[in-house]
């Protein structure tokens, strides 16, 4: 991804200040994401007429926030029902707390 986008902070606001490293998911308004089953559609985009803002569940990703003078979003908070949607695909995807398969 090119150019400055909006990133869906999953990390906690103490260990964000704590390390400057923000654990998220990035997210977009590319339309092929639209049959994407690892792409949650969070509605439309601010500032983009017909455009919707996708959180790419399956992209998680880290990086100090303070060098890249991250600010948060106009956005704001994404609603718990978005928010829980995105977990469960993220936990289907890295299963951090059900059964693991085995290395190799």
């Amino acid at each position: 991804m090119r150019d400055v986008h909006p990133f869906l902070v999953l990390s906690p606001q103490a260990f964000n200040a704590k390390t400057s490293l923000v654990i998220g998911l990035p997210m977009t308004k590319a339309e092929y994401n639209a049959d994407n089953p690892f792409a949650v559609a969070v509605g439309q985009a601010k500032g983009s007429a017909g455009k919707t803002s996708y959180v790419l569940c399956h992209q998680p990703k880290s990086f100090d926030w303070r060098v890249r003078e991250a600010a948060p979003h106009t956005m704001g908070r994404l609603s718990d029902t978005f928010f829980a949607e995105i977990c469960a695909i993220l936990e289907q995807i890295i299963q951090l707390t059900g059964p693991r398969e085995p290395f190799g």
